[in-house]
């Protein structure tokens, strides 16, 4: 068996080995270590056991992670993310967006999507999101007359916006991986984000009008409060954490701090907005911490595995196996592009983002070069593209989450069904970026230039 069959099967037997249900980080490691055991073998290595050359690329690897200025932004934006969901913001963030929208078709189920949208942009983290939301939002929606697949669609779609709307930790591990500027990345997915969004809402909108009983309007009485009152509340509710993450991503977009820097503000930010509202506590801000240690830490491990296991399958040959196949197909870039995504989207089914940008985004990266692929623009369809993994049944795992806190006679199908329309925005949103590139290029060639 040659080396490059040796690769295929290492990447084989690691499908298998995480589809049967092991720790992803512990298999990439258990993986590179022993199939690097291999690769790096010198001919009296029986007699030097322990004298391997993979012990010390995988801890130079762990060296790498733990020195990486790109990734010390993850835990910081991470531990915002956790304060703002503790401190009851996002309910105050509904209710008043829920007033403010009280004119327009499906306000209730608009606000709740501006929510996501916004609560997203803080944490990032789909399952917060989509579960937080679904215990505030999806009841009030259900008690206000909302069809369930409709109101399951919202939350659903709404809680993966944060994988592609900046400050998304997405952005930053694919920056670090793929040697693209984080600032850029995030200037990039602005309109694409913001796009995605607007699709939700529009959709929304027009359902409302086409059908009044799927999102009936509340008694007159129930939202009609004196506007000096709605501008109180917009301004105790809205303002402060909208200009928290303002203020994050424009210092970054606008190059007046790195990532790292504008997130060790957000986290300070949202301490201190959460003691405005007086929401801070110990055992809140004790379990901030351990949630962002522990979440920080599942990623390092990742990183580690999986640069360790890349590391082997490329020097194996396993790299150039594959990239000489796929130049043989001779595919045009467009074809390429829409190859590459479509294995992505089936990634999505069995493996969380972070797997898949990890351990299968660098094997398509050194094949952007010979197609003419921007790398930016890549990682922004990866980044769109992998929403549709949680809203594809029957792996959608938003769907799972909802489900999970939902009341007893919500089905799974039900919410299976709402989903599938905001899927099919968000395939939408990929052609237009497809046919319209300017979508992704426009903002980072104006504020930072093109590049050559």
């Amino acid at each position: 068996m040659t080396d490059p069959q040796v690769a295929m099967l290492m990447m084989g037997g690691f499908i298998i080995t995480i589809l049967l249900g092991f720790p992803i980080c512990f298999t990439l490691v258990a993986m590179g270590v022993g199939f690097g055991y291999y690769a790096y073998a010198t001919p009296d290595q029986m007699s030097h056991l322990l004298q391997n050359n993979i012990f010390d690329l995988l801890v130079n690897q762990t060296y790498s992670v733990m020195t990486n200025d790109v990734l010390t932004a993850v835990p910081l934006f991470l531990f915002m993310g956790y304060i703002i969901e503790r401190s009851n913001v996002v309910e105050r963030l509904f209710f008043t967006l829920n007033l403010a929208a009280r004119r327009v078709p499906g306000a209730m189920a608009v606000a709740a999507l501006i929510t996501c949208a916004i609560f997203a942009t803080a944490v990032g983290i789909v399952g917060a999101v989509v579960t937080l939301m679904g215990l505030l939002a999806f009841p009030a929606l259900l008690k206000a007359g909302y069809d369930e697949t409709l109101s399951a669609g919202v939350i659903c779609a709404g809680g993966c916006l944060g994988i592609m709307i900046p400050p998304s930790i997405l952005l930053i591990v694919y920056g670090a991986i793929s040697g693209v500027s984080v600032v850029r990345l995030y200037s990039a997915a602005f309109l694409p984000g913001f796009l995605l969004a607007s699709f939700y809402i529009v959709y929304v909108i027009v359902r409302a009008v086409i059908n009044p009983k799927l999102a009936p309007k509340p008694p007159r009485e129930e939202w009609d409060i004196p506007r000096r009152e709605l501008y109180f509340r917009l301004v105790t509710g809205v303002f402060p954490l909208t200009v928290l993450i303002l203020a994050v991503l424009g210092s970054i977009v606008f190059g007046l701090a790195t990532p790292s820097e504008a997130a060790a503000v957000g986290a300070v930010g949202s301490i201190g907005l959460a003691a405005a509202y007086r929401e801070l506590t110990w055992e809140r801000l004790k379990q901030s911490v351990f949630l962002t240690a522990r979440t920080s830490a599942m990623v390092c491990w990742l990183f580690v595995g999986s640069w360790t296991f890349s590391s082997v399958f490329s020097y194996l040959g396993g790299h150039e196996m594959i990239r000489e196949f796929v130049q043989t197909l001779q595919i045009s870039p467009i074809q390429f592009l829409i190859l590459t995504q479509f294995i992505i989207f089936l990634l999505g089914w069995p493996l969380e983002w972070s797997e898949i940008i990890i351990i299968f985004v660098p094997i398509f990266l050194p094949l952007l070069d010979h197609f003419g692929v921007d790398p930016l623009f890549f990682g922004i369809l990866v980044a769109l593209n992998l929403q549709t993994s949680f809203l594809t049944p029957p792996m959608a795992m938003s769907c799972y989450y909802l489900k999970g806190i939902a009341p007893p006679h919500v089905q799974l199908t039900t919410i299976f069904k709402g989903a599938l329309p905001f899927l099919a925005m968000v395939l939408l949103c990929m052609v237009c970026i497809y046919v319209f590139p300017i979508i992704v290029t426009y903002l980072p060639d104006i504020v930072y230039g093109v590049v050559k």
